[in-house]
């Protein structure tokens, strides 16, 4: 069984991504690695390089800036590592650039990528997601972040990437998945207060035109991480990978999770949620092979 990692990133040590956690978190489950490297305004090349690892091959790319229509850049950046990857792959695994994957989830990823190598109803398996925001000691607990999607691809030439990469489609047909009994763990609402607010500023730009940027991106130089509606405490385990990022974490931020900013309406939807696991609304790009 051969499996493929594959990633894209620009900027990297600019906006201080954890491209090598993200890479390094799942290199022990992959054979090789595709890292589609953009042109970037840092040294974020050589930061991959230094990775040091004989799975790794990088290409290098031109992001095509003018792109603003849904983030629609992100998923070229995709396609192009995932065509990169060897034909005689049987899965790719992918991972973004604020993303990681804990290693006591191994097993039972590399257990299902066994399980299901032979099975041509399955096309994909199906992460859950632990979204970290404002430090590494809290997690969104509201509707308003994505609790799965496909991480790991049967390989076939004809995956592309969707929209603004969040997901896949085989051809214009949604996927159809397993789900495994492991998370995503995305920091990409974890930096220092700084960097955050230049991130959103430039991140902006791949989904909205410039009146839209004056209009909801506020002029400071530190992003707000107070505005948000919920959060509830982490009690888990890190990634060993993130352990010397979390150790130089240098801001503060605290949170009352016990204080909710919903509405009437909100309280509801929630309640429902949390009690019944039904997410009213919930976008899949994806189906659930039974």
């Amino acid at each position: 069984m051969k499996v493929t990692g594959f990633s894209f990133v620009r900027n990297a040590i600019k906006f201080d991504y954890p491209i090598v956690e993200a890479v390094t978190s799942i290199l022990p489950l992959c054979d090789e690695f595709i890292v589609a490297v953009g042109n970037s305004e840092d040294d974020t090349l050589n930061l991959i390089k230094s990775i040091n690892s004989p799975k790794i091959k990088i290409i290098e790319t031109v992001w095509d800036d003018s792109l603003r229509e849904g983030g629609r850049v992100l998923a070229l950046e995709t396609d192009k590592a995932f065509a990169a990857i060897s034909p005689d792959t049987d899965w790719a695994f992918y991972i973004q650039g604020d993303e990681v994957v804990h290693e006591k989830y191994y097993a039972a990823i590399f257990e299902a990528m066994k399980k299901w190598k032979d099975n041509d109803r399955v096309e994909g398996l199906l992460f859950k997601y632990l979204h970290f925001y404002g430090s590494y000691d809290f997690i969104g607990d509201s509707r308003k972040w994505y609790r799965r999607e496909i991480r790991v691809l049967k390989y076939n030439k004809d995956i592309r990437s969707f929209r603004d990469a969040q997901g896949f489609r085989l051809g214009n047909k949604i996927m159809q998945v397993k789900p495994v009994d492991a998370y995503i763990y995305h920091y990409g609402w974890v930096k220092p207060p700084v960097l955050q607010q230049a991130k959103q500023q430039h991140f902006h730009k791949m989904w909205h035109n410039d009146d839209w940027m004056e209009k909801n991106i506020p002029k400071t130089d530190q992003f707000d991480y107070s505005q948000i509606d919920s959060l509830a405490n982490f009690t888990g385990t890190h990634p060993a990978v993130m352990k010397d990022r979390i150790n130089k974490k240098n801001w503060t931020f605290d949170f009352d999770p016990a204080k909710k900013r919903f509405s009437i309406k909100a309280c509801l939807i929630c309640w429902i949620e949390k009690n019944t696991g039904f997410k009213i609304g919930e976008y899949k790009n994806y189906r659930i092979v039974k």
